[in-house]
């Protein structure tokens, strides 16, 4: 149980110990973005970098929460998770044409994860779970849409996590749950 706490923290600390770096030494130039022409492991190393502190704190005060609550479905489903917005940023990485990273892809599949999984399993804790991220967090659901996101803000890397989350809840929705008990 408290691996599932810390986890979430691990995650944050890397990505606020390359901010801080990045601040300190680089200038806020050392960045690590997905984007067209730059290495796949872009892929891997977009989350942990951030335009800045204030960029990392917005993304900090989403990124827990919504860990802690997959994790309370299991950390196959974190895991899972985690895995789809890597696989759903590999189109972004390849043909859209500007650069992005912070966390803000993986808060989405986060998001998207735990507003399907609900009402995909229909079980009372999922369904609400999925209605309490609904009210907590369905505000954000209106950055999914072109032109509505801030300028510089990568609406496509929200997107593209949103529906990696949702293909995350759907491969495992009807996979048994590391936390069900087992019949046999």
């Amino acid at each position: 149980m408290t691996f599932r706490l810390l986890l979430p923290l691990i995650i944050v600390g890397i990505a606020w110990l390359q901010e801080s770096i990045d601040q300190l030494f680089f200038s806020g130039s050392w960045n690590l973005p997905l984007g067209p022409g730059l290495p796949w492991w872009g892929l891997l190393t977009a989350p942990f970098s951030h335009a800045g502190f204030g960029h990392l704190i917005s993304n900090t005060i989403m990124f827990l929460p919504l860990s802690w609550l997959v994790l309370t479905k299991g950390y196959r489903d974190y895991i899972a998770v985690l895995i789809a917005v890597v696989v759903m940023e590999i189109p972004v990485w390849l043909f859209w044409p500007r650069g992005s990273h912070g966390m803000s892809g993986v808060i989405y599949g986060l998001l998207g994860y735990l507003l399907l999984i609900g009402f995909l399993e229909s079980s009372l804790w999922a369904i609400i779970l999925s209605i309490i991220c609904l009210i907590l967090f369905g505000n954000y659901l209106t950055a999914l849409i072109p032109g509505v996101s801030p300028a510089g803000v990568s609406w496509i890397g929200h997107a593209s996590g949103f529906l990696g989350g949702i293909f995350a809840a759907l491969a495992i929705s009807g996979v048994p749950s590391e936390n069900a008990t087992s019949r046999y």
